[in-house]
Formats: C-alpha cells, structure tokens, sequence
C-alpha cells in the first residue's frame, strides 16, 4: 500500500516543506483508518448478514418441506428453460407429470423437472414444497449462510479500505498540485530577472 510511503516525511529534515508533513498527516490518517476501520466495518456487516442469513435459515427450514412425489407420465422433449428458483440446470434431467401430498395434507399434481433418466409412471422421487404444496427451492444450509455472511464482511472491508486509499490519493495529488501552482508563482516572479547580474540589488 502507498499510503506507507508518506511516512517517510515525518523524519527531521532541514529540506521538509509543510505540505511534506501534510502529506504524512494524511498517510497516517489513511493507514489507520485502513488498519482499524475497515476490519471493524468488516466485522459488523458480515454479523449483521449472518444474523439475517441465519435467521432465514430457520425460517425457510420451518416452511419448507420435502415431501414424495409419484410420476404420473414423462412429458417427453427437452426439459424447459430450467427455473432458477425450483431446479438447477444440474438437477434438471427430465420433465414430468406428477403428484405429491402437501404437508397441510391437499394432493397436488402438476409439472415437474426431475433428475430421473428416464421417468415411468409410479416411480418415486422427492422435492420441496412450501406447506400448501407449490414447489419450491431447497431450503439455505447454515455453512452456505456463514460462507455467505463471511463474504459480505470481506467485501465492506475491501469497499473501506478503497474508499480510504482512493480519499488518500485524491487529497495527496490535490496537494502536490497546488504545490506545483506555488512553484509556478515563484518561478514567474523570479522568471524575468534570474540569472541577470545585479538581480535584487
């Protein structure tokens, strides 16, 4: 990281201009903001992730139950675009007619994308249901949730710690710009007359 570079400019030195020590001001600024700040963002937005994470997981394993459905017929063809929201495209090997009992006991029938390579009727397979019985995607797992959560953390961090260099190097060009506009004023003082004998005299 840049922002160490700037340090250098706190040690004693004859040659050190005000906007050196500026300069290391803000190199200090920036690495503590990126040592402390951006951990600690880090680590409250992935708690406050897994703790919704973890709090859905509990929701979607309380509503969501598998249940046994019955092939009634294969439906033939290529299975449909896949739904991302009920299968993966992984998953999806066939397209069936089926049946299935909701957990709030109604009989369901309808289409369904099943990993069966070749369907007959009255053969048996599971899927997820929500307690009326409509399809649904299988439930968030706990370890897919603190991976998850983990992930959030590790982003806000990064995000900061961006954030924090990107002000760092904004702030220091601003300053060696105007740096260079003050040299500019002085060389166009100096300009006309230096190097002429009697200059200042």
């Amino acid at each position: 990281m840049r922002a160490l570079s700037g340090l250098w400019r706190w040690r004693r030195n004859p040659l050190r201009r005000a906007t050196d020590l500026a300069e290391a001001w803000v190199a200090l600024v920036a690495l503590l903001l990126i040592a402390v700040a951006a951990p600690l963002t880090g680590c409250l937005v992935g708690a406050a992730a897994q703790d919704s994470l973890q709090r859905s997981v509990r929701q979607q394993r309380h509503a969501r139950h598998l249940v046994t459905a019955t092939v009634v017929r294969d439906l033939g063809g290529a299975p449909p675009e896949a739904d991302p929201d009920t299968t993966t495209a992984r998953d999806a090997r066939s397209r069936v007619l089926a049946y299935w009992r909701a957990p709030d006991g109604t009989r369901r029938r309808g289409q369904v994308l099943v990993d069966l390579e070749s369907p007959g009727r009255g053969d048996r397979f599971r899927l997820w249901s929500d307690p009326h019985g409509r399809i649904t995607t299988r439930p968030l797992d706990a370890a897919t949730a603190t991976a998850h959560a983990a992930l959030a953390g590790f982003g806000a961090a990064l995000v900061i710690a961006v954030l924090v260099e990107t002000g760092r190097r904004l702030t220091v060009w601003r300053m060696v710009r105007r740096r260079y506009a003050l040299w500019d004023q002085a060389w166009d003082r100096a300009g006309p007359d230096w190097g002429k004998a009697g200059t200042g005299s």
